[in-house]
Parts: structure tokens; sequence; C-alpha cells
């Protein structure tokens, strides 16, 4: 009678071994999911090529795509980073399908591109251009840098497996640089902005925010794709990003990088990061040792406070003194650009704190947020639109937070120390 009891034992043994191993797999399976951008992703017939495009919104409850009054169904600003998501989980997967709608929303890009070698940016539902609204004129703004940023990390990975679709792209970036050189003629005039001296060479004569994604775009370009002179152009654009910081490592607002004279927002505060590039680039430490205070005392500050919307300054005696914070809204392009910074000054100095304080920041993604809630579900790849307040999310899932959650997580999971926070965040809020 001994026998079958042992048995029986050892089959309900395996049978626990073989839970535990799966459980533990599932629990270690990837938190990307490009579900929900894939249903946001159209393809289309512009100019007589196939290409694509990502609906701006889809909204609660049934998440189906909804269009932009006034502006139209997509635009450049969106589709140009979605190419990115799509291009950077081709690097990490091999999934071919990736690949393929990288190049259709790239060739939307090439589509929107007008005679002057800058963007329009929204199309309507009839998928014509919208060339009337302020916010989508063909000019150097936040739609043409971005633009700039997708063909530089098109150009790189289409240079394999498809040249005579990176050369069409080459073609492309050499129409934009023109604009850059503009804005350039410019170094080192300063000028009076909201009562601060600014930089009179970054776009918008002192917009930072927007120069860090243009920066982001530079550092990306293989230096064939600049041309000459693409040493001095991310020099000068940096040189004007550090005019912006503001005290020390011991003072508030402790490093902080203003994205306009007289204000920072969390959302596309990506002047740290692009410093970072752009330090590497040019072997200039200076660079460096700025972008390194604002992610290792700034970051820190934001964290300790809940996160942050955005800090308001007045000039009083040429000493910029804070005059109004806020902590919302919050989204998740405000998390994507702390995160890569911090991802990036780990990669530079090989300190393991930088790669925890990613990991930490990127677990507000899920729940590590003042309203306590889940903003990202990897179980649909969507990801909510913003917390309002600490009672109220915004339950809509259009373009910007699902790209900007999923460019986060691909980020995190490629260095095994944010990861491990993350997951470890994730499965005790699943647990």
């Amino acid at each position: 009678m001994k026998k079958p009891i042992l048995l029986i034992l050892v089959f309900f043994a395996l049978i626990t071994i073989h839970n535990c191993g799966h459980n533990h797999g599932e629990k270690d399976k990837s938190l990307i999911n490009l579900s929900h951008l894939n249903h946001l992703y159209k393809e289309v017939i512009l100019d007589s090529l196939p290409a694509a495009f990502i609906y701006i919104y889809a909204d609660f409850p049934d998440y189906k795509p909804v269009e932009a009054a006034g502006e139209g169904i997509a635009c450049v600003d969106d589709v140009a980073r979605a190419a990115i998501v799509y291009l950077r989980h081709f690097e990490i997967s091999g999934d071919s399908s990736s690949l393929e709608r990288g190049r259709k929303l790239l060739q939307f890009l090439l589509d929107m591109q007008a005679e002057n070698g800058m963007f329009y940016n929204f199309i309507l539902a009839d998928h014509s251009i919208n060339k009337t609204r302020e916010n989508s004129q063909a000019k150097a703004e936040w739609w043409t840098w971005r633009s700039l940023w997708a063909f530089a990390e098109g150009m790189k990975t289409y240079k394999t497996v498809d040249p005579g679709f990176s050369a069409m792209i080459q073609v492309s970036i050499d129409r934009i640089l023109p604009a850059v050189d503009s804005l350039l003629e410019n170094y080192p005039r300063k000028t009076l902005l909201e009562d601060f001296e600014s930089p009179s060479w970054l776009p918008q004569k002192g917009g930072a925010d927007q120069a860090s994604i243009l920066l982001l775009a530079l550092n990306s370009l293989p230096a064939s794709a600049g041309k000459n002179g693409l040493d001095e152009k991310i020099r000068r654009l940096a040189d004007g990003l550090i005019m912006l910081q503001l005290a020390d490592s011991t003072t508030f607002p402790y490093g902080l990088f203003r994205s306009w004279p007289d204000r920072w927002h969390a959302w596309g505060n990506s002047q740290a990061h692009a410093l970072l590039l752009s330090s590497n680039y040019l072997s200039e430490i200076r660079f460096r040792e700025k972008a390194l205070m604002e992610i290792q005392f700034f970051y820190p500050f934001v964290m300790k406070k809940g996160f942050l919307s955005g800090i308001s300054f007045v000039n009083r005696n040429d000493v910029p003194d804070t005059s109004y914070s806020s902590k919302f809204p919050q989204i998740a392009y405000d998390i994507r650009p702390m995160v890569l910074a911090s991802l990036a000054a780990y990669d530079i100095t090989g300190d393991e704190w930088f790669a925890h304080q990613a990991g930490e920041i990127a677990c507000w993604l899920f729940g590590n947020n003042p309203a306590g809630a889940r903003m990202y579900d990897p179980s649909t790849g969507r990801c909510f639109d913003g917390i309002n307040n600490e009672n109220y999310v915004n339950k809509n899932s259009g373009a910007e937070s699902t790209i900007e959650a999923l460019l986060t997580i691909i980020e995190v999971e490629k260095n095994p120390i944010a990861k491990q926070i993350l997951y470890k965040y994730y499965q005790e809020r699943t647990d």
C-alpha cells in the first residue's frame, strides 16, 4: 500500500514544482504590450505610398479612436514617437511587424514634410492635411524636431535592413537641418524673456524643452547624416540648455533645467538626458556634470513631493525665486524623460544608484503616484491619460500616454537593475 501513496506524493510534488516555475515565468514575462498601440495604428495611402498613422485619442470605456476637435485624427507629434517605440521594440525583439509598422509611420512623416523642409502636424478625418490650425503649420516647432528624432532612429535601423529607405530618410533630414542652422545663427546672442536672460539661439528664443528634443535627434544622427558642423550644432544647443539651469546641489531648485525662462514643466523635460548624450558625443565633461546635478538632486526632490507637474519662477533683483508650483496633472510624458535620463546617467557613470532611481521613478506607472493608481496595464497595453488629483484618474488612453509608457518600459527592461526594481514593485502590487 505504501508504493501508490509514495507515487501520489511524488506526482503532487512534481505538479507543485511545475506550477511554481510557471508562476515565476509569468511574473518575469515582459511588461511590454503593443496591443493598444496597434489598436491606434491605422494604415493609409498618402501620396500614393503605403503609410500609417496613430489615432490621437481613445476614450474610456470602449477605447474607440476619437477625433481631436479642430485638429484632426492624427498628428506628426505622436506618429514620430510611435515610430521610435516600434523601432526600439524591433531592436530588442526582432519582431518584423514592428519593423514594418515603424517604416510606414516614417513614410507618413515623409508625406507630411512641406516644401520648406518643415512639417505640417495634423491630418483630418478625410486624410487631408490640416494647414490652417496654428499647431499644424509647417514651421520649426515640436513636430519638426520630433520628426528629425524619428528619422535619426530610423536611418540607423534601415541602413542595414533597407538601405534605399534609409537614403530617402537622409534626403528628408538634409531638408530639415537648414532650420537648425538658422536658429544657431543667433549664437551667442541673448534676449530678455519673462524678465530673465535667455539664449536667443534656442527654438522660440528660449525653449529648452524643444531644444532638448532637437538635441536627442542630433545625437542620434550618424556623423555623415549631419554633414559638416554636427559637433558645433550640438555644442551650441547644449550651451543654451546649461544657461537655463538654476542653483546647485544644496540649494533649491537643485540644478533644475528650466523648460522656458520663467518655468519648469515635467512633461518633455529631456534636458538632462540630451546633455548626457551631448557630453558623450563631444567628450565634454561640463555637460555631463550639469546634467548629473539635476538627475541626482532635483529628481529625488520631485519624487519626495509625490511628483510635480510644474514650477514657475519670478525674477527678483536678478535672483530667480519660486512663485508657484503645481502637482497636477501628472502624465506618463512627465515620467519617461526622468527615467531615460537616469538610465543614461547609469550608462555613463556605472553608478548603480542612477539605475535604482530609474526603476523607482518608473514605478509611477504601477501605483507609485499620488492616486495610488495603476496607470499602465500590461494585459491591454493601455496607459491612462493622467492623474488630475489624488482622487481622479483620467481613464482615457490616447496615443501620447501609451507611447510614453511603452518607451519607458522598453528602456527599463534593457537595464537589469532598473528592471528588477520595477518588476518587484509590479509583482507586489499584483499579488
